[in-house]
This record gives C-alpha cells, sequence and structure tokens, in this order.
C-alpha cells in the first residue's frame, strides 16, 4: 500500500496507508527513505510523486474541518503559509519564505538551547518586533544580555513570531493551525486576546495527500471505465 509523506525541513511525517501507522521522524535520519506521493520543502526525488504544500494544505484541511468560511495557518520550521476558504472554495493562499524564515526551526532550537518548556512559560504581553525566526534572534540575545531573564525573553520572542503570522492571515478572530506549533502552548497562548486558535496537529498536509491519492485513484478507474467503452465500441 502507498506510503505518503510530509518531508518538512526538520521533521518529516509519514503515513502508511495499509497499516494506518502514522509516525514522525527527524528528516536528517531517513536515509534513503521514498514514499509514493509526498509533499514538503524537503522532498527532492523522495517520492515517485509530488504535491504542491498549498494545494496538500488546502485538502487536509478541508477534510478536517466542517466550516464554510475559515483560515487554516501552517507553521513549518522554515517557512509559514496559509489558506482562506470561503464557502469551501479557495479564495486566497500564500506562503512566506523570508517573513516567516525558520519560524518553528529557530523556536524549537531558542527552547532547546536555554533548556525552557514552553508550557511553564507565562505568555507575554509585549513582543520583541521581529520579521522572522532569524532577524529576531539579534534582538532576543540583546535582551538577555541586558539583564533579562531567558524565560521572560523567549516569551516576548514567541509573541512577536505568533503576530507577525497573525498579520500574513489578515488577523481573523478565528482561525486554523496547523504544524508542529500545534504541540507548543506558549505559541498558542502568544496571539492577541480574544483570537481562537484551533490546532489541527502535525498531519494536515498528510491528510491532504490522503485526499489526492483518493482523487488520482477515482479518475484512473474513470480513465480505465473509458478505455473498456471505447474498446467495445
Amino acid at each position: 500500500m502507498p506510503l505518503l509523506a510530509d518531508f518538512g525541513t526538520s521533521w518529516t511525517k509519514l503515513l502508511d496507508t495499509g497499516s494506518g501507522e502514522k509516525r514522525i521522524e527527524k528528516t536528517k535520519d531517513l536515509g534513503s527513505l521514498r514514499a509514493d506521493l509526498a509533499t514538503g520543502h524537503n522532498t527532492n526525488s523522495r517520492a515517485a510523486h509530488t504535491v504542491n504544500e498549498l494545494i496538500a494544505l488546502g485538502q487536509g484541511s478541508l477534510q478536517l474541518i466542517d466550516d464554510q468560511d475559515f483560515t487554516v495557518l501552517d507553521v513549518g520550521s522554515r517557512d509559514i503559509k496559509f489558506v482562506r476558504f470561503s464557502g469551501r472554495r479557495v479564495a486566497e493562499m500564500n506562503w512566506s519564505a523570508k517573513c516567516g524564515a525558520l519560524t518553528g526551526f529557530t523556536l524549537e532550537l531558542i527552547l532547546g538551547y536555554f533548556d525552557i518548556d514552553p508550557s511553564k512559560v507565562k505568555p507575554s504581553r509585549r513582543a520583541l518586533s521581529i520579521t522572522c525566526g532569524v532577524l529576531g534572534l539579534e534582538q532576543l540575545f540583546e535582551a538577555i544580555a541586558a539583564g533579562r531573564d531567558p524565560a521572560e525573553a523567549v516569551a516576548e520572542f514567541t509573541r512577536g513570531l505568533a503576530l507577525n503570522a497573525f498579520r500574513l492571515v489578515g488577523k481573523p478572530r478565528r482561525f486554523f493551525l496547523s504544524g508542529g506549533m500545534c504541540e507548543n502552548p506558549l505559541f498558542l497562548k502568544s496571539f492577541p486576546p480574544g483570537v481562537e486558535v484551533v490546532p489541527l496537529g502535525r498531519f494536515v498536509l498528510v491528510e491532504g495527500l490522503k485526499k489526492e491519492l483518493e482523487i488520482g485513484s477515482s479518475e484512473k478507474k474513470q480513465d480505465q471505465g473509458r478505455g473498456h467503452a471505447f474498446r467495445r465500441a
């Protein structure tokens, strides 16, 4: 049965469609692993067939969300991207590898470096004025060098990242979140008061691949059916 994969910059999400097993692996540790259908920045030559990340995000969102109108934001290690739906049809989609550069990777790195548990850090009302994870590092370390508690500085850094992503998606009062940041309570609580963030988990793009696989199988059967009909004629 087909193996589906979202080959992210730092982490790869895998689904064995035969057993239904889902697992997450570090992308750097995958070796020569190949998938039958895949998406993600690190796909390269790892798959027989590939799907654009925005298409996978959109298709996966539609499988998981019943709303007619909604926005889904995906925060990855390398970039941030979103799809907005109106009447369950795409109204807007975009991504940013510059303003969202290394958002997830940088925050994961910083939390590990300072050995900070994001579930134990109080969200900050203040935010570092940053445009991306990489450029925000300088401000973060300057704040710490000036005597700021590392956890407090990281909270301000995280809020800066959250506000940057929030502006990108148009500041909706409610939106859905995809990706590893769904597991970061500090990030989830760093959006403006009154904004509802609904986490979908890390397998949204893989759910999109499942749908693409179903569509492909259906179209193949239709083509085969037309071919048989032609031969009978």
